[in-house]
This record gives structure tokens, sequence and C-alpha cells, in this order.
């Protein structure tokens, strides 16, 4: 009888990556085995209400009482906000809401977008979150383009949409904005209704995250049903805190803080949120006052707390931190070496993307192992480099392009247009090689690449050289066109307060320790590089930046 070989499939593959992440979920207590028919309760209501309802239910059942939030009206419990999030869901309803209507968020952070994102979710809308960083042509361009029904934003960006305002409701979200003529707020919405809650919709309405739209307007990356399962992808390699609190600073429109407020209610925990623009020193302030276990943030949120240095840093007592969380753009080798002087080994950065959430993630040992790794792949993700022919590459140190996949499935963005695909992995469009160890590095965007005389240069590679010069803040390095060689490196340098360093100095500095084709030909000092929202450079904006 002939031998016969089973291939792995992607069932086996999916049941063995559901079984480990079940496993680490029990772990790290995020689930109780001894609770069968509250583990029943949950895969429920996952099908029809989506993660953020889902997690509110279980944590409303499983203590009420806790806080669920603290933000700048004070504290408020799961039950209190369930019951809310009811309310304002009946008001919407009132007001023509369906499941099939698509509404939109803008707004800071605060309770204001958590009842509207949680009351979309009871009523199975879609709700799209729109970036507070976004200009007011790009947000009309979003608002056409998802279709979007109804408004609910903070009162400092309604004047974005005063020329929609007759097509599209606005009302506001955040407490102390008032009733204008023709705009509502989601406290008067809900006024008048009650907290009975409403039957669950037939499945969920989704929600839909912006990608950070560095090359131009962002497009829609939809997050329709999401497995409990899938937090394990965090916590794999993440020790977030139990029934503690955790202070969200990276903004909830953002992946990162999104899916850190669900899975810190999944724990029990108390997610203190900060509603203002960041500030380092707020910041600090809010993890020794709460006496915070974790602080979730992006690298340059870290980096402004690190440049107070250690004499401001000292005022804070941030010793029950235990987790720095920092995700959303790369994390140069010398902040994290800096991080870890001061707070200890406690810092976790998460290499992800809107498409796919998480790829993979460096933990301490890693980043002082293997400074500027993005990590290993966690529980139930994958990820594989491939060259310009699409052939995998296996070899440590040679780049190519990063291909990922974590289980949260993407089929394109609501545009209609999509990612490549290789073996059911999404291209996340960064090029990155691994080690001997097979840690990932991430050396740039692919279409970031300048070639210089025929010579690949990566910009981050030169980027994070620059930024380990003390008396450089920032930097970053493009290419221009250049009539003998193509193209040629114009780097963009934030220098530190009160440092004098030259063209002539920064070049030489380059030369001293990289290939010369790697040296910029051209340096522009500049007071600020131009950001979004995430921290994330917008490199198209930089020829417009003023040199001081």
């Amino acid at each position: 009888m002939p031998s016969v070989s089973f291939a792995p499939t992607e069932v086996v593959r999916a049941v063995a990556d559901s079984l480990a992440a079940a496993a680490v979920l029990h772990r790290r207590g995020a689930i109780e085995l001894r609770h069968p028919i509250e583990l029943l309760r949950t895969a429920r209501d996952a099908a029809a209400l989506g993660p953020a309802v889902t997690t509110l239910a279980h944590a409303t059942r499983v203590a009420s009482s806790a806080t669920a939030l603290i933000d700048d009206r004070g504290p408020i419990s799961f039950e209190q906000l369930d019951h809310a999030s009811n309310r304002l869901a009946n008001g919407l309803a009132a007001q023509g809401v369906t499941a099939e209507t698509v509404v939109g968020a803008l707004c800071r952070d605060h309770r204001g977008f958590i009842l509207s994102l949680l009351a979309a979710g009871k009523l199975g809308a879609r709700i799209v979150l729109l970036n507070t960083g976004m200009a007011g042509p790009q947000l009309r361009t979003v608002v056409e383009r998802e279709r979007i029904k109804m408004l609910l934003v903070d009162a400092e960006f309604a004047y974005l949409f005063d020329d929609l305002a007759r097509e599209v409701p606005i009302i506001l979200t955040r407490a102390g904005d008032t009733d204008r003529p023709g705009r509502s707020t989601i406290h008067a919405v809900a006024a008048w209704h009650s907290g009975v809650p409403l039957p669950a919709p037939a499945s969920p309405g989704g929600i839909v995250v912006l990608t950070s739209g560095t090359t131009g307007t962002p497009k829609g990356a939809p997050r329709g049903k999401v497995s409990p399962l899938q937090s394990a992808q965090f916590l794999d390699r993440i020790p977030l805190p139990k029934t503690s609190t955790i202070v969200l600073a990276a903004p909830l429109f953002h992946g990162t803080g999104l899916s850190q407020l669900i899975l810190g209610w999944a724990l029990g925990n108390t997610v203190v949120l900060l509603p203002d623009r960041f500030d380092p020193r707020n910041t600090l302030a809010a993890v020794a006052r709460h006496r915070a276990s974790a602080l979730v943030l992006v690298p340059t949120m870290l980096q402004r707390i690190v440049d107070l240095g250690e004499q401001v840093l000292a005022q804070y007592d941030t010793s029950a931190l235990t987790v720095i969380f920092s995700a959303g753009s790369a994390l140069a080798p010398d902040l994290s070496r800096r991080t870890a002087r001061h707070f200890g080994e406690v810092l976790y950065n998460l290499y992800a993307s809107t498409e796919v959430a998480v790829a993979a993630v460096a933990t301490p040992q890693d980043l002082r192992e293997a400074p500027g790794t993005v990590g290993r792949p966690p529980v139930g993700c994958r990820v594989a480099i491939y060259d310009e022919q699409r052939r995998r590459i296996t070899t440590p140190g040679v780049v190519g392009t990063v291909f990922v996949t974590s289980g949260l499935s993407f089929s394109g963005y609501t545009d209609g247009t999509g990612k490549e695909m290789i073996d059911g992995m999404c291209s996340s469009g960064d090029l990155g090689h691994f080690d001997a160890e097979g840690r990932l590095f991430i050396d740039g965007r692919d279409d970031d690449m300048i070639v210089s005389g025929g010579e690949n240069v990566y910009p981050l590679e030169v980027e994070n050289l620059l930024v380990d010069r003390p008396d450089i803040l920032e930097a970053a390095v493009v290419g221009v066109a250049d009539r003998d060689f193509g193209q040629s490196l114009r780097a963009y340098v934030v220098r530190a307060p009160g440092a004098s360093c030259t063209e002539r100095e920064v070049k030489e500095y380059v030369r001293t320790t990289l290939a010369r084709h790697k040296v910029p030909r051209e340096v522009r000092f500049v007071d600020a590089l131009p950001r979004n929202a995430t921290g994330k450079v917008l490199r198209h904006r930089l020829e417009a930046v003023d040199t001081p």
C-alpha cells in the first residue's frame, strides 16, 4: 500500500494557531477555563457585536463596578459605560442610524469617543475612525468615499465639515460641547432615551481604520469580525498587566490605541485616557498619579519623554511601570537604549500595519541584544521576505520585501484597491531582513529606497546613524534628482536645543561610518519634521518645510 503524506494545510495551521493562542490567553489570565459559560457568551457576542462591545459586555458581567476608564471627567465604571452607550445607541437609532449606516468619528481621546464607538457597535453600524491630523480636503474626500451619513466629532473639528453640514448631520461628542443651531451633542441625543439593551445586530458593523496617509489621502482598512483569540498575538510576547492601570497615550483612532483599549478591558484593567494634545510631562504625571503598570504610545511620544532629560524625568515616580508599549513607526536604536537607561528593561516594540495588525514584537532582551530589531512574530503570525522576483529569501542579512499575516483577514481597502499577496501573506510595503537569530529588521519603505549611482540606499540606516549624535534630535533622508547619479541624498536635520552642528560636520560623521554613496549630498536644518498624528514623517511635505 503506497504511503500517504499529509502536507500542512491552512486549516491545520489555523487549528494549531487557535490552540496555541488559547493557551497564551489562559496563561496571561485573559480567559478562565473554569468559567465555560462566560467563554461561550463571549464567543456568541463576538460573532454579532465586534470586539469593543464584546469586551465591554464581558467586563460588565464579571466586574461591573470596576473602573473602565478615567478621562478629564473622572472615572466611569464598566456598568455605567454600558448603560450610557445603550442610551446613546437608542438615541442614535431614533435619529435614523441603523445597521446600514456608516458613521464617522473625529475625536480626541475621551469617553465621548468611546461612547460613540460602542453605540455604533450596538447598532451594527460601521464606524470610520478619522485622524485628528487630517486636513479639511482630505476629510471631505474620506467622508464621500466611505459614504459616511453621520459625523460624531469634537467641537474643535466641526468647522472642517461646514460645507457638508447640510448633507451629513454633525453631532458633537465632548463634554462641554454645547448645542448649536443644527448641531446637537451626544449627551442631548441620549438624554431622553433609556439604557435598556438593544437587540444584537445580525452581524458586526465593523470598524474602518485609516492608513497613515504619508503619501496622500489615507485609505480605509475595514476590520470586520475579529476573533478574541487574536488578543494572544499581543500577550504572547508582551506581559500586559491584569486588573491594574494602563495609561493610553497612543490615539484611539490608531490601531494601537484601539487594540490596547479593548485588550486592557479584557484583562480587567482601568484605562487612563489623555484627552488633549500629547504633552510628555502630563503623560508622566498620569503614570505617576495612577501608579500605572503600562504606558502605550508611539515612538515620537517616547522620544519627547526621554528628551526631557534625567533631571526632569526624576521628578516623576514611574517605578510601577512594567511595560512601555511602543508602536506605530520605526524605533531608533538610540531611543531604545535611552529608554532602558531611565526606565529599565520594560520597552516592547510592536511592528504592525493597518491592514494586518500584529506582525512582530521586540522584547527588552531583543532590543538589548540587537538594537533596531522589531523582533519576532508572536503566536498566530507569520513573516517572510521575498526578493523582486518574489522568490523567498532565507539568507540572513539579505534585504527584500516583507510579507506578513496575522489571521486578521484583509480583503482590500474600502476604495476597491488592495495589497500584493503571496501564500496568504500581505505585503507590508516595507523592506527588511532577518539576522542569524531570526529577528526581523526593517530597512525602510520600499517606495522610500534611494538608488544613487546604481547603489541602493535605505534612508532609515542613515537616519538612525544621524540621531545617534547627541546634537541631533530628528532626521529624515530623501532622494532628490541628480544629473550625475540619478538620485542623491538630502538630509533634513533637527538640531538638539543649543546645538550648532554644521552641514560639513554631519556629512563627515556619516562618511566615517557608512559607504560613500550613503553620505548626504545636502543637509538642510529645520525646526521640526512634518509628521502625522501617529508620528510618521510626511516625506512628501519635507520640501515645503522652512529652514531656520
